[in-house]
């Protein structure tokens, strides 16, 4: 088990108790973290990897999660190295992620 804190950006934070291998955009959508921005909510693929909506900044513990994948890579390369998409992520130990950072270039 781990925890994962999504630091959102009305100042809240929420505290998700997660096993190991669990998805981090499923964590927060079951735990009521919203991660996607208005026009987001109505336009995203739900979590398969397509159109890269539910961008989070990884704050702490990047190292405890999987490596980014090719589709990552490709979306985000203009984007600071710990920003991942919650659908591609998977938890492997605790971290600390802001829900929709602002969209910053490298």
């Amino acid at each position: 088990m781990s925890d994962i804190t999504f630091v959102q950006e009305n100042g809240d934070d929420t505290i998700v108790i997660a096993s190991l291998g669990s998805n981090l955009r499923e964590k927060a959508l079951q735990n009521g973290v919203d991660i996607y921005t208005f026009g987001a909510k109505l336009m995203n693929c739900g979590g398969v990897g397509q159109c890269a909506t539910c961008m989070v900044e990884v704050v702490e513990g990047m190292e405890n999660l999987s490596p980014r994948t090719d589709f990552e890579e490709r979306r985000l390369k203009k984007r600071p190295d710990n920003y991942r998409l919650a659908c591609q992520s998977i938890v492997n130990g605790r971290v600390v992620v802001k829900t929709k950072p602002k969209r910053k270039n490298k």
